[in-house]
C-alpha cells in the first residue's frame, strides 16, 4: 500500500535491535522509520546510540516550520503541501504536533486521519506527536524524529505546531524556514502581535484566500509590516501570500518561495547561523531534560536541598547549583 504511512498498532512484529533499525532507515524502510520514531519518543536508552547514529548521518533536508493560532487552518495547508511538493518530485515528511491526551499522554488530534485525501503522494511519510506535557508547540522528541526522516532522505521535512496556544515560537530554533499561517476573520493580525509570531515568519500565508475578508487580513499584515512589525534583519523580504489549500489556488506559488527562501539562506550565509542557534537550542533543551529526568527518577537526590528550600533556609537559586555541582558565588562576585 502507498501513501501516507501510518505507524502499525496491530499484529506488532518482534523486537528488534535499534541498531538494525537504524541500518534499515538508511535503506529507506517505512516501518523501520515508524518504529524508530516511537522509539526516540519513549526516551528508550537502548535506542541512544542509534539516533545518534542517525543524527551524524542527517543535515541535508530542508526543514520547514508551519505554525499560528488554532483554526487558522495548518493541517489542511500542510495536507495541500504534500500534494504540490510531492508532484514535483520531493520525497516529504511530515511531523504532526498534537496536543497530548491528559490521560495517556498520546497524540489526540489525529492530524493523520485529516490526511487521508493525500493518500495518493506515495512519497509522503506523515507522522503525529505527542507534546505530552511540553510547551512552546513542539514534543521533546520532535527533532529525533525529524533526524529520523533526514537521515532516511526525506526532504522537505514539514513540522506542524500544535496550535493550542499563542508561545509557539520554539519553531524558529527548529526550522530553516517557518511559515506562519492566518485565517480571515479570527483576529490573527492582533493574535499575532500579541503572541511574537508575527516576528518568527520567513513566510506569512493567509488562508482560505476564496473568502471575501482574505483581503482585509491580508491588508492588516501588510500594514503592520509596513510600520515595522516583524521585521527581521536577516536581508529576506518576508512576503504576504493568500491562498487556498482546498482549490489549490497558488499553492505552486508558495512552493517557488519556500525554495527562494532556502536559496536565499545559503547564499547570505545565514543557513549556517540559523543551524547553529538550532544546535545550540538542543544541547540546552537536552542538558535541561537530562538534568530533570535525573531528579524525577531518583527522587532522594533532591530532597536534601528541597526541603532547605521549603523551609527558607536555601534559595532556589542555590539549591540548583549544589545539584548541578557548582560552588555558590559570593555576593561580591
Amino acid at each position: 500500500m502507498t501513501g501516507v504511512v501510518v505507524s502499525p498498532r496491530a499484529n506488532k512484529p518482534a523486537y528488534k535491535p535499534s541498531a538494525d533499525l537504524a541500518e534499515e532507515v538508511l535503506a529507506g524502510s517505512r516501518l523501520a522509520i515508524a518504529r524508530m520514531i516511537s522509539r526516540a519518543e519513549s526516551g528508550r536508552a537502548e535506542a541512544e546510540d542509534a539516533l545518534a547514529e542517525l543524527y551524524r548521518r542527517s543535515g541535508k533536508a530542508h526543514i520547514i516550520g508551519i505554525t499560528g493560532v488554532p483554526g487558522a487552518g495548518k493541517s489542511t495547508l500542510v495536507s495541500a503541501l504534500i500534494k504540490a511538493l510531492s508532484a514535483g518530485g520531493h520525497k516529504v515528511g511530515v511531523i504532526a504536533v498534537d496536543p497530548s491526551s491528559p490521560f495517556s499522554g498520546g497524540a489526540i488530534m489525529g492530524d493523520r486521519l485529516r490526511m487521508n485525501e493525500v493518500i495518493d503522494a506515495n512519497q509522503a511519510f506523515v507522522r503525529s506527536m505527542a507534546t505530552r506535557g511540553h510547551l512552546g508547540g513542539l514534543a521533546r522528541s520532535t527533532l529525533q524524529a525529524v533526524d529520523v526522516l533526514d537521515a532516511a532522505g526525506y526532504s522537505p521535512i514539514i513540522i506542524e505546531t500544535v496550535g493550542v496556544g499563542q508561545d509557539e515560537v520554539e519553531i524558529v530554533t527548529a526550522a530553516h524556514t517557518v511559515v506562519v499561517l492566518s485565517a480571515p476573520g479570527l483576529g490573527d493580525d492582533i493574535q499575532a502581535i500579541k503572541a511574537g509570531i508575527l516576528e518568527i515568519a520567513d513566510i506569512h500565508v493567509v488562508s482560505k484566500a476564496d473568502k471575501p475578508d482574505a483581503p482585509a487580513t491580508v491588508a492588516a499584515l501588510k500594514g503592520m509590516m509596513a510600520l515595522g512589525a516583524g521585521i527581521r534583519d536577516t536581508g529576506w523580504n518576508t512576503p504576504i501570500l493568500p491562498v487556498s489549500s482546498v482549490s489549490g489556488l497558488r499553492m505552486d506559488e508558495l512552493c517557488k518561495t519556500i525554495g527562494e527562501h532556502l536559496d536565499h539562506l545559503r547564499a547570505s550565509g545565514e543557513l549556517a547561523a540559523r543551524e547553529r542557534n538550532m544546535a545550540r537550542t538542543r544541547i540546552l533543551g537536552t542538558a535541561k531534560d537530562l538534568f530533570q529526568k535525573r531528579f524525577d527518577e531518583d527522587a532522594e537526590k533532591l530532597e536534601s536541598e528541597l526541603q532547605a528550600v521549603l523551609k527558607r533556609e536555601m534559595d532556589p537559586h542555590a539549591a540548583a547549583q549544589i545539584l548541578l555541582g557548582w560552588e555558590k558565588e559570593s555576593p561580591e562576585k
